[in-house]
């Protein structure tokens, strides 16, 4: 008996830790996703393509802690200065996908409020 709790008990960590991990992105993940989005962002093309937009709903689900919306929004903020990313651009891409965010596409923000 005392053994099937032991297992049981492994096994309901193991199943906590699987679903944190697949829950979590990380600022990588968010970037290589987002390049679908990059001639939208960057004003070569008029609006975001259904890749860009579904990479943008699938890294806001993905931005499940303050932490990590606060590293992708620094990663963001990197990676938008080194790609010539238009700030305009930025802030109509979750609004032209039909996304409500949490961490805000905005080349001028502040990451850490």
């Amino acid at each position: 008996m005392e053994k099937k709790i032991m297992v049981s008990s492994l096994i309901m960590r193991i199943l906590v830790i699987k679903s944190k991990s697949v829950d979590a992105i990380t600022c990588e993940e968010a970037l290589t996703r987002l390049m679908p989005g990059q001639l939208f962002l960057t004003s070569e093309a008029f609006l975001p393509i259904s890749p860009c937009c579904l990479a943008v709903a699938n890294i806001n689900a993905g931005s499940t802690t303050t932490s990590i919306c606060r590293s992708l929004c620094r990663r963001f903020l990197q990676a938008a200065s080194g790609l010539g990313v238009s700030p305009d651009k930025a802030k109509e891409l979750s609004q032209l996908c039909g996304v409500s965010t949490t961490v805000a596409i905005d080349p001028t923000i502040n990451c850490d409020s």
